[in-house]
């Protein structure tokens, strides 16, 4: 079929057409959207500027929290603003690259939170060698790998949707553009391209979250071996993590491990793993990290000080 596109531009149909629900939009996502960047910022200013968090974890949080707060970005300022509109337009540029933008950050957080069960199997089952094997050079070199990992993703993922065929419908049943909208408005049958989605993206994200299951419950067993005090401390850390894990890949999953089709929850569930879930990361490392606390309240006292003198 010979590739062409008449499509400039999409319209969305927004998160909801309840004319009672869009007035609710705009307050509810700008604070969502305030708290995530707040909360990410936070947590890369407290660790940069804390000469106590300067292991490895704290490194690969430092770059989780810049993730989420430009994969957040990608969609949470086009949603509240096109609230305050009732026509929601968006050219066809615009949208690919907002496409790209959603599946860079996030194959390379998916990446990232696979590095960092890497590095709590080495602290937990490998103490002795963990100074030897988590060198600044291997921290380095494997967030690079999640950001070149992100990146190579993305770009397949943008190079296989760009010279599609979109030659006349061109309303988004959605609050964004992604992969599974877009293909149900292209011109041309499009059972293989959902295989070729379910296999750089679902199975992508299966085969991942199975493999950060099995090394939890490895390094889980592995804490019969610690005393009561080191057990709880370990097992505080990594429940933090499967948390982050579990929050993150189970929409993953469920978006992107089927045909291409739409369902009615489809749009709350990329809410949760575009907005919430970036929002309650912070939440979740903050809260079970009493050395990120530390790190947070001797900033605020810091800048408290400083505004008194």
């Amino acid at each position: 079929m010979e590739n062409k596109r008449n499509v400039t531009e999409f319209i969305l149909i927004g998160l909801t057409q309840n004319p009672q629900m869009q007035k609710m939009v705009f307050p509810v996502f700008l604070v969502l959207y305030v708290v995530t960047l707040a909360g990410n910022l936070l947590i890369v200013v407290a660790i940069t500027t804390s000469r106590a968090l300067n292991a490895p974890m704290y490194f690969f949080l430092t770059h989780l929290a810049l993730i989420d707060t430009i994969y957040s970005s990608s969609s949470a300022p086009k949603l509240i603003v096109d609230s305050l509109h009732e026509k929601k337009i968006i050219s066809f540029s615009g949208c690919m690259a907002q496409v790209y933008a959603e599946h860079i950050f996030g194959a390379a957080e998916i990446i990232l939170l696979t590095v960092m069960a890497y590095d709590r199997y080495v602290a937990i089952c490998k103490p002795l060698h963990y100074t030897a094997i988590m060198s600044h050079q291997v921290c380095g070199l494997l967030v690079g790998v999640a950001w070149a990992g992100g990146f190579l993703h993305a770009t397949v993922q943008i190079l296989f949707i760009v010279w599609l065929p979109f030659c006349g419908p061109n309303v988004i049943d959605h609050f964004m553009c992604d992969l599974y909208p877009l293909l149900k408005l292209v011109c041309m049958d499009t059972h293989t391209l959902g295989l070729f989605v379910a296999a750089n993206s679902g199975f992508i994200c299966l085969l991942t979250f199975l493999l950060l299951v099995v090394s939890y419950v490895v390094i889980l067993c592995s804490l019969r071996t610690y005393s009561l005090e080191g057990r709880h401390k370990a097992l505080s850390t990594c429940v933090a993590h499967i948390t982050v894990v579990v929050l993150f890949f189970v929409p993953c999953m469920f978006v992107y491990l089927r045909r291409v089709t739409m369902l009615p929850i489809d749009k709350a569930v990329a809410v949760f793993y575009t907005i919430v879930a970036p929002m309650l990361n912070p939440l979740i490392y903050t809260l079970r990290n009493a050395d990120v606390n530390n790190a947070i309240r001797k900033l605020w006292r810091k800048k408290v000080t400083s505004n008194n003198d």
